[in-house]
């Protein structure tokens, strides 16, 4: 049984690409649209980790992280932050909610495999 990583980002290009380079490294993937679409996919589920950009319709990054976090069933998942967003206050602002990585768009496949890797649950 493989990990399951959750992709949230309101671009579906941007999920494929992501989903591409973690199914070739031999993660299950589940993808959300936004931060609410994403709770509702990963309801029941078990994630061993959460990829999400800040910006988002509905629901944006930082606020899914603080769903997250009050979620018992999937409070220690670590989510890594992937994002046009490069602002000190931003970051500190998705660190503080719980994110514990914080990638700029455009990233490089094994960069993010890289965090993956360190983070994942086991």
């Amino acid at each position: 049984m493989g990990k399951t990583i959750l992709i949230v980002d309101d671009s579906a290009s941007v999920r494929q690409v992501v989903g591409i380079a973690l199914r070739g490294a031999g993660y299950d993937v589940i993808e959300g649209s936004d931060g609410a679409d994403a709770l509702r996919r990963i309801e029941g589920r078990k994630v061993h980790l959460m990829i999400s950009d800040v910006n988002m319709p509905v629901m944006d990054g930082i606020a899914f992280v603080k769903a997250v976090k009050q979620s018992p069933a999937h409070r220690f998942t670590p989510i890594v932050m992937l994002t046009t967003e490069s602002q000190e206050e931003k970051k500190r602002e998705g660190q503080a909610a719980g994110a514990k990585a914080w990638i700029v768009k455009p990233f490089r496949p094994e960069q993010l495999l890289g965090v993956v890797q360190k983070l994942v649950l086991p």
